[in-house]
């Protein structure tokens, strides 16, 4: 029933402004306690019926920027260790939803609690949880503002490029698809760190057909000159 309540905002809520005066009661009293973790059947079911809830929250308009803060990114990101398949799939998609929503306003800390975890969902025993989690990895890359310093957080960038580079030689060909298009996103953020580690491992993969196409649109003008754009737009930004 909530769920129906939440999807389109516009549609299923006449004064949509009179519910979000209460949806941040809703979330403290009602989703926040029913996703922290606690053992048994039940309490798993619960929280699977909590991300759905929040998930439907995040598509239909009923929460705000502000209201995704530090309370709830750290519960979603433990339920991407849930037992459940159904819950770990919910988890991923509120992610992606959530920066959509505030990704770019995220704090570099922040962003950098959130990677990691998708990382992990990569090797999922799940098809469609994998292929979600490429999904975030990707929003999670275009939500790296000119405030983000590749040089600074370099490391963040090599373990997420290498990783990615794993999975670029995937026995799915379909994921081999995914995961190339995700890391095209990745040249616009740090190129020259992502050439070196796509060099490193092309001749380790089965075939290095996608690693050379990845490193032909690193090598292409627009990908130099957006990088180039980036980084120039950060350091006026460090200037007081």
């Amino acid at each position: 029933v909530l769920n129906i309540l939440f999807l389109p905002i516009s549609i299923t809520v006449r004064h949509p402004r009179r519910f979000g005066d209460e949806s941040e009661r809703f979330l403290s009293d009602v989703l926040l306690p029913n996703l922290v973790w606690h053992a048994g059947r039940t309490a798993a079911a619960v929280r699977t019926s909590a991300l759905s809830c929040l998930l439907a929250l995040l598509h239909g308009g009923a929460i705000t920027a502000g209201q995704v803060g530090e309370k709830l990114s750290p519960l979603v990101l433990s339920a991407l260790e849930e037992d459940s398949q159904t819950s770990r799939l919910l988890a991923c998609r509120s992610l992606s939803a959530t920066l959509q929503l505030i990704g770019t306003s995220l704090h570099h800390e922040a962003l950098n609690r959130i990677y990691p975890e998708l990382l992990k969902r990569l090797d999922d025993s799940s098809e469609e949880v994998r292929s979600v989690a490429l999904q975030a990895v990707g929003l999670w890359l275009s939500s790296l503002t000119s405030d983000y310093n590749p040089e600074l957080f370099a490391p963040h960038l090599q373990l997420l490029f290498q990783q990615l580079l794993l999975h670029l030689d995937d026995p799915d060909s379909a994921v081999q698809d995914q995961v190339l298009e995700v890391l095209k996103k990745g040249s616009s953020v740090h190129p020259s760190l992502l050439q070196r580690e796509a060099e490193a491992v092309r001749d380790k993969q089965r075939s290095p057909l996608r690693c050379d196409l990845l490193l032909q649109h690193i090598s292409s003008p627009s990908t130099e000159t957006d990088a180039s754009n980036t980084q120039n737009t950060s350091r006026l930004k460090v200037v007081p």
